[in-house]
């Protein structure tokens, strides 16, 4: 059974014997794909390596161009039903413009990635209303959970996904339903204003990010804000903030203490530490998908009310 985007438009989940192809838009990779390979064919699907797994132009996996070009090869090759981002890094950015989506249009395929792939995510979900799965990338299976590896296998071939989490005590109780969006805070904030930019209205917003400084995190979240985009959301979600750094001088809150007085002045529920991000166990979430987001005083249940 296909899963549908937000205009209606389907993407056929996988199956045994499909192809699926491995490209790097951003940064170049310092290990082969073997593990990839292996844990892709293991599923039954046939694996077809792009030219940017071996490319190598400064930090990234080839020039712009050529990442380009190696994604819309992709795109346009009606026997690809899964592009799985090797890694993210810094460049999709770079390239992204260069790229044709329109043959998604007739032959939708499931774009796979997270972190810098948030970028691909929010211009598909925006410019063609097609569902993305934000979840492991091949650079990360070495060290990712066999938990959440098994959340992209269900992603992937349209297995039924929920998740019951244990509550953090600034988590802001309530119940909603709406189309997921997100990704990484630092990716949202640089398509801001652009065509690649979301309509953040009566949605699900997960957010996660990794290195920043916690001054930084507060300033992104709070140009959001400015710009409107978390006035009218129907819940927030929030993931792994991994490896956030402080200055000399303490900010003085935390993570959760910074989002919660962000958006203080809202009503909608709130949820802190969703496991996805640069973490071992990245769950898989569907961006583009209707999510369903319970927050009880003692658990979080978060499903996909609609049959995947």
């Amino acid at each position: 059974m296909p899963t549908f985007g937000l205009s209606g438009t389907s993407i056929p989940y996988l199956k045994k014997g499909d192809k699926v192809a491995i490209t790097c838009p951003a940064k170049k990779l310092p290990i082969p794909m073997t593990d990839a390979i292996t844990l892709l064919t293991g599923w039954g699907l046939e694996v077809i390596l792009g030219e940017t797994v071996n490319a190598s132009y400064h930090q990234f996996a080839g020039d712009d161009a050529f990442r380009a070009a190696d994604l819309q090869h992709f795109i346009d090759d009606d026997s690809i039903k899964a592009i799985i981002c090797a890694r993210g890094g810094y460049g999709t950015i770079r390239m992204v413009d260069m790229v044709n989506f329109n043959r998604l249009q007739n032959s939708p395929k499931w774009v796979v990635g997270f972190s810098d792939i948030t970028l691909l995510h929010a211009h598909i979900i925006s410019n063609y209303n097609l569902p993305c799965i934000h979840g492991q990338m091949p650079l990360n299976i070495p060290d990712a959970s066999s938990y959440s590896l098994e959340t992209l296998r269900k992603a992937l071939f349209g297995e039924a996904i929920s998740y019951r989490i244990e509550p953090n005590p600034l988590n802001r109780r309530g119940e909603c339903q709406g189309i997921l969006i997100g990704g990484n805070l630092s990716l949202l904030l640089a398509v801001s204003g652009s065509v690649s930019d979301l309509d953040y209205n009566g949605k699900i917003l997960f957010i996660e990010d990794v290195g920043e400084y916690l001054y930084a995190i507060d300033r992104m979240l709070r140009a959001l804000k400015r710009a409107g985009k978390l006035k009218h959301l129907a819940g927030l979600i929030a993931g792994g903030f991994t490896d956030l750094k402080d200055n000399d001088i303490p900010f003085g809150q935390t993570l959760p203490e910074i989002v919660m007085d962000v958006v203080a002045e809202y009503d909608y529920p709130v949820c802190f530490d969703f496991p996805a991000g640069h973490i071992s166990n990245n769950c898989s979430l569907i961006l583009g998908k209707t999510l369903r987001l319970a927050v009880e005083t003692d658990v979080v249940n978060i499903d996909y009310p609609n049959k995947l």
